[in-house]
């Protein structure tokens, strides 16, 4: 009697690995920059060609209309089955998960001090004992990004000066998106005369329920205009979108009109980053790379705050898009919490003990 199948061990190339394995690259695409080990310090600027968005296509927006809610649930429910991610290869993915992490703090309670103290666990987010352990030497295993409202950009952006960790700014009336135009966008330009290289905008909800495409596409090209050199990441609020056939012309409507990363959520929804809502977005993702050969961004982000969550994102990437959006220029998780759990997996890989949530405090 045959006995029943075991999940797949995640291959050791799929990931760049700890120093002491030898990693295999995936082959160039267009516009691929070649990727880098998971220990390189984060980028001064960001490798990726830019998109440059395209004319409204209401055509190639109809064309995604078709959205098969049970075959995307199933499918995902099949990724983590099949693969099975453990020892050293689970150590890799773990701080591949740290180095696409937009460390966030987006609380009523923040102050300068304590966005300097995130600031500080960002430029070191590992006990050194730990990355002793992992054979990490003297390169730093960072973030890419430290994620804030608009009066701290200055602030993290002094605490992060020289270090390539991107400072990242939650603008246009954060998380409802509802304030006028001219508003929205006067504080993405404050935020990037403060120091941000990174914007992240909301959309109004409403103008997807209502299908007003041109509307919506013109108030993210605005935005883009606004950011200058800054890098445009577009939150839909998918909690709030109701299906994921919104969810997917949102997504396309948002690169046509220059989004270099789409965003699940603001952390804020009843409902956040799901992972059928992620491969929705990053199948609009592929189809606009196809059509067009700009690679865009995806951030999922709110409610990923363990280890195995991440690992799961990591997985569905990796199948849907391949091996280089697994790199911060493409791929980012906002978290907060996620970091603590990650370097609690982390410890245990060391030392074969779990510690405390308190022994790896954020701020």
């Amino acid at each position: 009697m045959k006995g029943k199948a075991q999940p797949a061990e995640a291959d050791v190339t799929d990931l760049p690995q700890i120093p002491i394995r030898k990693s295999v690259e995936a082959p160039p695409l267009k516009n691929e920059v070649a990727p880098a080990p998971a220990n390189t310090p984060a980028h001064t600027g960001h490798g990726i060609a830019r998109n440059p968005g395209m004319k409204l296509d209401i055509g190639f927006v109809e064309s995604m209309r078709n959205v098969n809610r049970s075959a995307l649930e199933r499918r995902v429910q099949t990724m983590a089955k099949r693969r099975s991610i453990k020892g050293d290869n689970q150590a890799a993915w773990l701080l591949r998960a740290l180095a696409v992490m937009d460390l966030t703090s987006l609380n009523s309670n923040d102050t300068d001090e304590r966005i300097r103290r995130l600031c500080a666990k960002a430029l070191q987010p590992l006990r050194r004992d730990i990355s002793i352990g992992l054979g990490l030497g003297s390169t730093p295993v960072r973030p890419a990004a430290v994620c804030v409202y608009h009066p701290f950009v200055a602030t993290a952006a002094q605490a992060l000066k020289g270090s390539g960790i991107h400072v990242a700014a939650v603008s246009t009336a954060f998380p409802h998106g509802l304030a006028p135009l001219d508003t929205r966008l006067k504080e993405i330009e404050a935020s990037v005369n403060d120091g941000a290289d990174e914007i992240d905008v909301v959309i109004k909800r409403g103008l997807v329920y209502e299908a007003k495409w041109q509307e919506l596409y013109d108030e993210i090209a605005a935005m883009r205009a606004a950011c200058g050199n800054a890098h445009l990441k577009v939150i839909l609020g998918t909690g709030d979108l109701a299906t994921l056939r919104n969810v997917t012309l949102a997504s396309m409507v948002a690169m046509m009109a220059g989004a270099d990363f789409i965003k699940t959520s603001t952390g804020k929804e009843s409902v956040n980053a799901t992972l059928p809502v992620g491969l929705a977005m990053v199948r609009a993702i592929r189809a606009y790379f196809e059509e067009t050969g700009y690679m865009i961004g995806f951030k999922p982000a709110g409610g990923i705050s363990t280890a195995k969550a991440a690992l799961d994102w990591l997985v569905l990437i990796k199948e849907e898009l391949g091996r280089p959006w697994l790199e911060p220029e493409l791929l980012r998780f906002g978290a907060s919490s996620l970091l603590t759990d990650i370097e609690r997996q982390l410890e245990h890989h060391v030392t074969g003990h779990y510690s405390a949530n308190h022994r790896h405090a954020l701020a």
